[in-house]
């Protein structure tokens, strides 16, 4: 497992909790794929991804493979086996197969065909659970599902080249106007959002711009561009201090809070990159 070796005792870290949920991989008997946040199969692997662990190394496909397991002929995922599909789960199996190399297999073509036939009226993803009960701010699609949507399509021969998609990050655009809780989920703009995060896990600024950065709708909006200068405004020596980390992460070398983050710097410095491209 070649990797940088300030890492390698993150990736061990990350390792050693591979049979917490009860059964290998970071998961349950009943591949409950996650289940165990933040060393839940998915975090997991997106963690060692992150670190330098390539996909082809046997541990990494296994997981792959556990999550197409769980793979429906209508291209959904059905990552808890005993509750229901949702949008959110399969947008995370989607982005986690794609980030590992599977964008051109069957099953993920299938898969992003359903959220292009699934698109709600606003652009984005919703499901119809309302956890939170019903009123004018659930009628607008769930804003995290939406961005890991993109985060999955950006790997895809659609990208900048499917107006659906478009719609998509015009929706999440909007948010940055609208900041208040909606969807059926209630994702909001508020101070946590603000909060530098990393690694990646929930709806927030650093993520929002990076996915953001990839599709030619964002990149001169001035939406976009005053997210962007939020995040800038956070730049210590042009590096990404981590603000916000999971307590149970905190140990973790690549994302101390407070400090520094190399990898994270290496995520922001891609957003410039994307933006000095061609249109």
């Amino acid at each position: 497992m070649a990797v940088d070796t300030r890492y390698r005792a993150d990736v061990e870290a990350i390792l050693s909790h591979r049979y917490d949920g009860g059964a290998d991989y970071w998961t349950t008997s009943d591949k409950r794929l996650l289940k165990g946040s933040p060393f839940s199969a998915y975090n997991s692997a997106l963690m060692l991804l992150e670190l330098g662990v390539e996909p082809t190394e046997p541990i990494l496909k296994e997981v792959s493979q556990l999550f197409f397991s769980t793979w429906k002929e209508d291209g959904r995922f059905k990552l808890y086996p005993k509750s229901g599909i949702l949008p959110c789960h399969t947008a995370s199996a989607a982005y986690l197969l794609c980030r590992m190399g599977y964008q051109s297999d069957e099953r993920l073509q299938k898969t992003l065909q359903y959220f292009l036939q699934t698109q709600y009226v606003d652009g984005g993803w919703r499901c119809n659970k309302f956890s939170f009960g019903r009123g004018p701010e659930t009628e607008y699609s769930n804003a995290w599902p939406t961005l890991t949507a993109l985060n999955a399509f950006r790997f895809s021969e659609y990208l900048n080249n499917e107006p659906a998609l478009d719609r998509a990050v015009e929706f999440l655009l909007e948010h940055w106007i609208i900041r208040k809780p909606i969807g059926p989920c209630h994702y909001g703009i508020g101070t946590l959002f603000m909060q530098v995060e990393y690694p990646f896990g929930n709806y927030n600024l650093f993520q929002y711009v990076y996915v953001l950065s990839f599709y030619n709708k964002a990149k001169k909006d001035k939406r976009f561009l005053e997210a962007l200068e939020a995040l800038q405004d956070k730049l210590v020596n042009d590096k990404i201090v981590v603000e916000r980390v999971v307590p149970t992460l905190a140990k973790l070398s690549f994302c101390k809070k407070g400090e520094p983050s190399i990898l994270a710097t290496k995520r922001y410095q891609e957003i410039m990159f994307n933006l000095s491209k061609d249109q």
